[in-house]
């Protein structure tokens, strides 16, 4: 985070404002403190231009498509 964040030629006030966070949370973001809310740390990645992809991840089916193999859909 820190290294994108001065990529971008960013302070820690100034992201954390871009972010919608306080200052303090960005300094602990980029210390690794493992107990950060994960909405703030989106939040953080949203605006350095960021995204997270999952991979690995089975194909996740609706609640809809689940009901509708059980009734022979």
């Amino acid at each position: 985070m820190r290294a994108a964040r001065k990529q971008l030629g960013l302070t820690q006030p100034q992201l954390a404002l871009a972010a919608g966070v306080g200052v303090r949370f960005i300094v602990d973001l980029e210390a690794g403190k493992p107990t950060l809310r994960l909405e703030n740390v989106l939040r953080v990645i949203d605006a350095l231009g960021g995204e997270i992809q999952l991979t690995g991840l089975s194909t996740l089916t609706t609640d809809t498509e689940v009901e509708d193999a059980a009734h022979g859909s």
